[in-house]
């Protein structure tokens, strides 16, 4: 059994699981498979929305899908969680990420 499958396996096991929600998004990207990861981000955004990690991801991936300014409301997203939080860590790598795409677009 590969990797995608275990994880499936644990989402239907456990489906209030954020944590394999967002595995299951990475494990779609690497699979070559962006617009399933997509789906997976959004249902985790709109179940777990404190899921701070996901937000860095699902940017990422959208400027990979050439969609920048939908990337950028992410970050923007995930920016006021984090700070929210007191996330730091998410903060600084979210804002990063922000600013290097502001000054690509």
């Amino acid at each position: 059994m590969n990797r995608l499958e275990q994880l499936k396996e644990m989402n239907e096991a456990d489906p209030d699981d954020a944590f394999v929600h967002y595995a299951l998004a990475k494990e779609y990207e690497y699979a070559g498979m962006p617009e399933t990861a997509l789906e997976c981000y959004n249902g985790l955004m709109k179940n777990h929305p404190q899921y701070v990690g996901l937000y860095y991801h699902l940017g990422s991936l959208l400027e990979k899908l050439s969609d920048p300014q939908k990337a950028l409301v992410v970050y923007e997203k995930g920016i006021s969680i984090a700070k929210e939080l007191k996330d730091f860590h998410a903060l600084s790598e979210l804002q990063s990420a922000k600013m290097n795409l502001e000054t690509e677009v």
